[in-house]
């Protein structure tokens, strides 16, 4: 199962198409900053926005380190990385986001802060109690076995640490319309209710110290974005990862999250 998540954001070419566009973009790309990635590299629902809220709600200070489980093309680990002061490791299933990741990381000077490898959310590479803190943003509807996803997360946090997440989440329990931004087809995608969420966080061993639900802010911003004059896409956006199948994939998620058949949450917790 994880080969098959892992070749669904694989799509070959990656660090060349990012690059190609910022530069059809007017980019310096010997010369990037984590504004000009975040268009291309904030690859969750509600982009930097959602970053930044959800880094406000955990709060790390510059003597911590954070580990980004799902860490994707690494705009999240960079954004605290240079907003608090902060280390962080990423940890992905995806070797090219890795590889990706890696390489933006270099070019917006931040390598001697943040660092990335690949490797299982479910199996974290990493030593016991080696974190103060510990994020993840919309990697939990891919994993199947969520009290083992939630048991990794507490055995690399140290006494105290903290969690931050973003999930998409079950809604009126109607079926999905695939493919959506995270899976192209039903056997990849695991959703679960907030509510089973939040008990299977809680049998971990994890306190709730923030539970919200984000739904109604995603689809006003959705909703503002729509009533903007149409046109081309811009060149910069996740369309660039995901490909040809982004407008699909995009509506199908969009319309689920109108049609209350998912709902955003986020949630900060901690380690006893």
């Amino acid at each position: 199962m994880t080969e098959q998540v892992a070749q669904h954001y694989g799509k070959g070419g990656l660090l060349a198409r990012v690059l190609g566009a910022l530069t059809e973009a007017g980019k310096d790309i010997d010369r990037l900053t984590i504004d000009d990635l975040a268009p291309v590299d904030e690859f969750h629902s509600r982009g930097r926005l959602a970053t930044q809220e959800l880094a406000a709600l955990l709060g790390p200070s510059a003597g911590d380190h954070v580990i980004d489980i799902g860490s994707g093309l690494g705009g999240p680990s960079r954004s605290l990385a240079a907003t608090f002061g902060c280390r962080v490791s990423g940890i992905d299933l995806t070797p090219e986001f890795v590889e990706t990741a890696t390489a933006l990381t270099a070019r917006v000077g931040l390598a001697d802060r943040v660092d990335f490898r690949v490797g299982s959310a479910l199996a974290l590479p990493v030593p016991d109690g080696g974190f103060d803190c510990a994020w993840s943003q919309n990697v939990a509807m891919n994993i199947e076995d969520r009290p083992r996803y939630y048991a990794e997360m507490l055995r690399v946090l140290r006494p105290g640490g903290r969690l931050a997440i973003q999930d998409v989440a079950v809604g009126n329990g109607a079926p999905l319309d695939f493919p959506v931004m995270w899976a192209d087809r039903p056997e990849i995608s695991f959703l679960r209710t907030p509510d089973d969420t939040r008990a299977m966080l809680e049998a971990a061993g994890f306190r709730v110290l923030a539970w919200i639900d984000n739904t109604d802010v995603a689809l006003a911003e959705a909703a503002a974005e729509r009533g903007r004059a149409p046109g081309a896409p811009p060149v910069l956006g996740i369309h660039v990862v995901v490909g040809p199948s982004f407008r699909d994939k995009m509506r199908n998620a969009q319309r689920a999250m109108t049609e209350g058949r998912t709902r955003l949450i986020n949630a900060v917790l901690q380690r006893p």
